[in-house]
């Protein structure tokens, strides 16, 4: 709330327990008693999209994706959740330039509380959840996708600028697996050449390397 102070912007605290209650009730005795996993965690992120949408839709407004480039490489977002929106204006930065830009940004006053950029990085789906729980630190993350995204290196090389093989094959499975996600986001502000969408056209079922 307080990044919504220093902006002097109109905010609403919206609620989604009670429609997540509803919902989880009338899917699971389709589920065979099976436990929580995340299945239940991405029910979470798609009512907020839903309510997202109905503001824009009520009042005139555009939703805008805040998925950025490393997420968006790795299919770390949830389809219809978070990856939603008109236009995606974090999607051609990695999270390290995110932060980055962010600290430019508070070079002058903190526009951006601080606890944002210090606070580990999650999706809130459940209790203690963490980014690193599912992907490489972003600090390790970012120089493989930039290598292979941007500069269009194969793993070998990647791997033989002194790269781990075992977080170089896994991060490009990731990238492999998730163009199917990329291909139903919205549409990226572009800073690079290699923006998903417009810089950067892969088949979905193609084998590429």
């Amino acid at each position: 709330m307080q990044m919504v102070r220093n902006l002097g912007i109109p905010s609403h605290i919206v609620s989604i327990e009670e429609a997540r209650k509803v919902l989880e009730n009338t899917v699971k005795p389709f589920f065979g008693g099976k436990p929580n996993d995340i299945t239940e965690e991405n029910i979470q992120s798609r009512l907020r999209a839903v309510i997202l949408m109905a503001f824009a839709n009520k009042l005139g407004y555009m939703v805008l994706n805040t998925s950025n480039k490393s997420e968006a490489s790795t299919g770390y977002g949830t389809l219809y959740g978070d990856m939603i929106g008109g236009l995606s204006v974090l999607g051609d930065l990695y999270k390290t330039d995110v932060y980055r830009q962010a600290r430019e940004i508070n070079a002058r006053s903190e526009i951006i509380p601080s606890a944002i950029l210090t606070k580990p990085p999650s999706a809130e789906l459940k209790p203690d959840q963490l980014d690193t729980d599912s992907l490489p630190p972003y600090e390790r993350l970012d120089p493989v996708l930039f290598r292979y995204i941007d500069l269009e290196r194969s793993a070998d090389q990647i791997i033989g600028e002194g790269f781990d093989p075992g977080l170089v094959e896994n991060v490009i499975r990731l990238i492999r697996t998730s163009e199917f996600k990329r291909k139903q986001s919205p549409p990226v502000l572009r800073v690079s050449s290699k923006a998903f969408s417009s810089g950067r056209r892969i088949p979905i079922i193609a084998k590429y390397r």
